[in-house]
């Protein structure tokens, strides 16, 4: 059995003896009892400059080849959002071009038949994020003119995706929140953006948690008062809503905000500690998925989903509870370096070529940190091949100083 020397938070080492890997199947027919996205990274070339604030250079082959590879186990795809480091280093060029290739990759997958995918839609493959992140926040105009241009933004963002396919995710804005002075900035917006959309969107509730610029969204610091301005957008325009992502990590929250949604409307949940319980549901409502951590368990996650097809309902949830401490640890705080450990995981697995990321942020965990994700990857059964990832970690950790 593969054994190597991990660090501990005090100071020391320890040795570690891997579990070895599982076999995951994938589906051999499309997943039905839960809609499922996960939200993919992006893997830059490793020449590139990778800096802060460096345009991002991405290795398309290999970012598209990870796209397939969740295809291949049934999952719908989110790109271009807060995963894929929007606002965290991946520019709106490459954006553009991220959104395109998508759109082209994910219609592909279907005219080739992949028995996982049959019958799939490309709008039900793969939906995109469109936001404002191409304008200079520090520059916006105060009041209505700051309104507009966000507008403008968001319908620039919107015909790229509508022309390349994929359906539409309304992502959180940071010149919104920076520009509206009221709930009623909020749904102006919103409500004329929705009006306009030709197919139904997902909206995206982002935390600060994951974004601190995004305090106050929909006009209010109090999550009740701004949950009922979120519920009343909603209720006026449920025909031209698809779902609602909510990333609050907040089960009780999400709970009671999917028992209020209009019949039809979707709870995706972005809750990356509580997916377990949410996918499962409380009896009367289950929330489906659209989840960063699925980019990192997708094998699990597809088998999971796989289960509650078959009406294993108890086998499903043991599945998705045995990831739980791993989806614990890389999103903890700071909660926004999570792509990090998606990234690292992504390496470990033979994914990417080195152990890279746009704008620097391999850099935003600590070796300790990266060690646990490797551990609680392997106890998750989430190393396809215990000895390359082995070596990969070992080489990490002696460049890092460990062991040395």
């Amino acid at each position: 059995m593969t054994s190597l020397i991990l660090p501990s938070n005090d100071g020391g080492t320890r040795e570690y003896r891997l579990q070895g890997g599982t076999s995951w199947a994938r589906p051999t027919a499309p997943l039905t009892a839960r809609r499922a996205y996960a939200a993919a990274h992006v893997i830059p070339e490793v020449l590139a400059d990778n800096t802060p604030g460096a345009p991002a250079r991405l290795d398309w082959d290999a970012t598209m080849a990870y796209r397939h590879e969740l295809w291949s186990y049934g999952l719908g795809v989110a790109d271009a959002m807060d995963t894929a480091q929007r606002g965290m280093g991946l520019d709106w060029a490459a954006t553009q071009q991220l959104i395109k290739r998508t759109g082209v990759e994910a219609a592909w997958v279907v005219s080739a038949g992949n028995p996982a995918t049959a019958g799939k839609s490309v709008r039900d493959l793969v939906s995109c994020g469109a936001g404002t992140d191409q304008l200079d926040i520090d520059a916006l105009p105060a009041g209505e003119a700051g309104i507009q241009a966000v507008l403008e933004a968001y319908r620039e963002q919107i015909a790229v995706i509508t022309e390349a396919g994929p359906k539409v995710i309304l992502m959180a804005s940071r010149a919104l929140a920076r520009v509206a002075s009221s709930p009623e900035d909020y749904l102006n917006v919103y409500s004329t953006l929705l009006q306009e959309v030709d197919q139904p969107v997902i909206l995206h509730w982002l935390g600060t948690m994951f974004d601190p610029a995004l305090a106050g969204y929909w006009g209010s610091d109090d999550v009740a008062a701004a949950t009922e301005t979120f519920l009343g957008l909603i209720k006026d325009n449920a025909d031209k809503v698809d779902g609602v992502k909510v990333s609050l990590l907040d089960a009780s929250h999400e709970v009671a905000l999917r028992a209020a949604l209009p019949e039809g409307v979707r709870l995706y949940t972005g809750d990356d500690f509580n997916y377990p319980e949410l996918i499962e549901g409380d009896g009367s409502h289950h929330s489906d998925a659209l989840l960063g951590i699925f980019a990192a368990i997708y094998p699990a996650a597809s088998v999971a989903l796989q289960n509650y097809d078959a009406g294993n309902p108890a086998k499903a949830r043991e599945i998705l509870d045995s990831t739980r401490e791993l989806g614990k640890h890389i999103f903890s705080a700071p909660t926004f370096y999570y792509k990090t450990g998606i990234a690292f995981m992504s390496w470990l697995n033979g994914k990417q070529p080195g152990f890279q990321m746009v704008g620097g942020l391999h850099s935003g965990r600590s070796v300790c940190h990266l060690a646990k994700t490797f551990e609680l990857a392997d106890q998750a059964g989430l190393l396809k091949d215990p000895a390359l990832a082995a070596f990969r970690m070992s080489d990490y950790l002696r460049i890092n100083g460990v062991g040395v």
